[in-house]
């Protein structure tokens, strides 16, 4: 498919998601050859916003497939996975995710197109609350101790709650993507989309998907910052 028309496709899909149309939006990501990661972790989004959590499930799988590097295609999956009490595989899947966080305190998605910061005090908070309905409480409290060391600064009300909450052991929620938050493509690209020339005639941007990290969708690193403890 030309990169072109995958921008147009995406684009689209985007916004049948943004005016609550999950099954429209879904049709249209279902509908690219291939998906690129990307384009299947908005299907995992769309899938729990559409209440479908083992469809969600089989779609960050195919997220995490082809980008296994993607934390936060393993945090989305951990976040199902818990819902659907595998709690084991929630366990795995949170461990990955912080694994790939690389020592660092969050990655910031923006520049990939999807508007959340993941960090690593939420990974280990939604660890924690896999140890609890696994009724491993001494765990979840040195779970929970971790997140307080990569906390930043004046998020210590929750860790302090969810501390009081392990010690007379309610379970805790994990956390997820906010609903609603998909990685959408550049916006300078979806104008490009139907600009035209001087003599009107559309522009050209590419014919074919050009061999570029982000452009290919394949797995992609991005800026981060390191905490220094």
């Amino acid at each position: 498919m030309a990169y072109r028309e995958l921008v147009r496709r995406w684009h689209q899909g985007v916004l049948a998601a943004d005016g609550g149309d999950w099954d429209g939006a879904l049709a249209i990501f279902g509908g690219i050859p291939e998906p690129p990661a990307r384009i299947c972790f908005n299907m995992g989004c769309a899938q729990l916003l559409a209440g479908r959590p083992g469809e969600a499930l089989r779609a960050f799988s195919k997220t995490i497939a082809k980008d296994n590097s993607l934390a936060v295609g393993f945090f989305q999956r951990g976040f199902v996975h818990l819902q659907l009490e595998m709690y084991e595989e929630a366990l795995s899947d949170y461990h990955m995710a912080f694994s790939h966080l690389r020592k660092n305190p969050f990655i910031d998605y923006k520049q990939l197109g999807l508007r959340h910061i993941l960090y690593a005090w939420e990974v280990l908070y939604s660890t924690a609350a896999v140890q609890c309905r696994l009724q491993q409480w001494q765990e979840a409290r040195v779970t929970l101790d971790k997140a307080v060391v990569w906390r930043p600064e004046g998020r210590t009300a929750i860790l302090d709650l969810a501390l009081e909450r392990v010690r007379v052991r309610p379970p805790l929620c994990p956390m997820q993507v906010p609903l609603g938050e998909f990685f959408r493509p550049r916006k300078k690209e979806v104008e490009q989309l139907d600009s035209k020339d001087f003599l009107g005639k559309p522009k050209v941007i590419s014919s074919i998907i050009p061999n570029d990290e982000y452009i290919g969708f394949e797995p992609l690193r991005p800026q981060v910052t390191v905490l220094e403890l």
